[in-house]
């Protein structure tokens, strides 16, 4: 068995801790909006002022409609705790995506900028981020999985740990992260390969549902519906449409000339 005896507390200013998730959700969503910058400057068909202004609105509505998703799927607790409904703790990756692609589409609509060419130029930054943002999940002792006798079983030791004392389960945060890494080669080389635009969007989010449904069986969670957690049943609904788009508009592989 793996000990995690890591202090999810990086540190503290007066009375408020500063702990390594927030850390690590901070240099996720760095690096999303680094890696649309680096696009930019390669020649993408767009321009700083538009990645900021995109960030500016994608990020708090991120985080709102995560807080959001999270709040719902422990409607049972947050009903009697109504203070704890504002908070930082307690975020899902879903919302966070979900709740930023609309408002940047929304914010696009008034910009006049192509929704699904950014969509797929920023793809693989969201999948980094997302893998960045896991190491603090793992870290902060959430998001484990069920029991097992594996040898790569973990167990938490820090008294700070979210989840001390907690040991012998699945190390899903490890297993998402690297099935974020395979995805993120993926998705590197099917850029610029696939038409029409918003594509590999798309696949993203195919993939990464079908991930998290099937990851969902062997993660703790509340049953959210029909004995499926909240995100097992969104990400059904999230494939579906992905695949249903991929198939409306006649998804296909070009050949990518070399320059």
């Amino acid at each position: 068995m793996i000990e995690i005896n890591i202090d999810p507390v990086a540190f503290n200013l007066g009375s408020i801790e500063i702990r390594w998730y927030g850390i690590m959700i901070a240099l996720g969503v760095t690096a999303l909006v680094l890696w649309a910058i680096w696009q930019v400057r390669k020649g993408a068909n767009l321009n700083y002022e538009t990645v900021l202004t995109a960030a500016l609105v994608g990020i708090p509505a991120g985080i709102i409609f995560s807080r959001l998703l999270h709040v719902i799927d422990r409607w049972d607790y947050f009903i009697h705790n109504p203070g704890q409904i504002i908070g930082g703790e307690g975020l899902t990756i879903y919302g966070a995506v979900l709740g930023a692609a609309l408002a940047i589409w929304i914010y696009s609509r008034f910009s006049h900028f192509r929704f699904a060419y950014v969509a797929d130029l920023i793809a693989p930054g969201i999948v980094l981020a997302q893998a960045i943002g896991r190491v603090g999940c793992l870290i902060n002792g959430c998001c484990y999985g069920t029991a097992t006798s594996l040898p790569w079983a973990i167990a938490y030791t820090h008294h700070n740990s979210l989840s001390f004392g907690v040991s012998g389960v699945h190390p899903t945060q490890v297993y998402e992260i690297i099935f974020l890494m395979l995805l993120f080669g993926a998705l590197l080389i099917l850029k610029d390969r696939l038409r029409p635009e918003g594509s590999l969007f798309l696949v993203y989010l195919g993939g990464y549902s079908l991930w998290r449904f099937s990851v969902g069986f062997i993660r703790e969670g509340t049953d959210f519906l029909f004995g499926l957690h909240q995100a097992q049943v969104i990400g059904i609904i999230v494939v579906v449409v992905a695949v249903v788009l991929l198939v409306r508009q006649r998804v296909r592989l070009v050949r990518v000339e070399s320059p």
